[in-house]
């Protein structure tokens, strides 16, 4: 099969033996904006619907980060409802991911954190450079992890590891997400693509397309059993509420002005 590709501003994907390569392409850290996040979501709402796609790899571009998470400038100033509109966004993004038909493997080059590391959850697989790290900092700016880290993370390491990486914001290395279950396999930094490439291919020679899809559905059907779209709502309304506080303001503030916030718990 010949290779084709597709450009848009910040994803660009290239499909080659059925395999397709979606990189998020936003330097200097592949932040996410809503204008990214859309494009991600028309992506895969794309690939799932490719007859000649049987695996798709996500990765970042450069190499300073797969997805540092969203891009905070956007934030500053948001009213609740326009910090609801975007975390309705990134929901119904990493849903498109976690939903499309095809099995995504995430090749997660160095940094991974925040709506980074919400983004390496939406997909089914997690292939890590020895050299990533990943985290969810968002109480250090007075946020939860609202764009589905509130109930994948849990879903996949555990209720008390993940209010640990939560409430603390702290970052873990690859082979500490290994151990906890956040990642499937670590292989030195730079061949992280590869790898997550050469699984796409094991799928695509070996296994029935239909069957992968069904299982996949299956698979996530069961861990929803629990209603995704109900913690998915209580997320939205925690990031509403969060969204109207002075810590909130102070914690974007001094991120931007590279300094310690002073939270005031108002």
């Amino acid at each position: 099969m010949p290779e084709t590709a597709t450009m848009s501003e910040y994803v660009k994907t290239k499909i080659e033996n059925r395999i397709a390569v979606v990189t998020l392409d936003h330097p200097p850290v592949n932040a996410l904006s809503p204008a990214v996040l859309k494009e991600l979501k028309a992506e895969f709402d794309a690939l799932g619907d490719n007859a000649e796609v049987n695996a798709v790899v996500l990765t970042g571009a450069g190499n300073h980060a797969f997805c540092a998470g969203a891009d905070l400038k956007e934030f500053a100033g948001l009213s609740p409802d326009q910090a609801k509109e975007i975390v309705s966004l990134g929901h119904e993004t990493f849903n498109a991911i976690e939903d499309c038909a095809k099995p995504v493997i995430a090749a997660v080059n160095n940094l991974a954190l925040g709506g980074g590391c919400e983004l390496a959850m939406a997909a089914d697989i997690r292939i890590s450079s020895d050299r990533a790290r990943f985290g969810q900092p968002e109480a250090w700016i007075g946020l939860i992890p609202a764009w589905g880290g509130s109930t994948r993370l849990p879903q996949i390491v555990g209720a008390a590891k993940a209010k640990e990486l939560i409430f603390t914001g702290q970052m873990i290395n690859a082979q500490e997400a290994q151990r906890i279950g956040l990642v499937n396999k670590i292989v030195p930094d730079g061949e992280e693509v590869r790898a997550a490439i050469d699984i796409g291919r094991m799928i695509d020679r070996k296994s029935a397309p239909l069957a992968v899809q069904s299982a996949k559905k299956v698979i996530n059907d069961n861990l929803r059993a629990g209603d995704r779209a109900a913690a998915l709502a209580n997320e939205l309304e925690a990031a509403g509420e969060l969204a109207g506080t002075e810590d909130l303001v102070e914690g974007i503030t001094a991120f931007i002005e590279k300094r310690a916030p002073e939270f005031a718990g108002k």
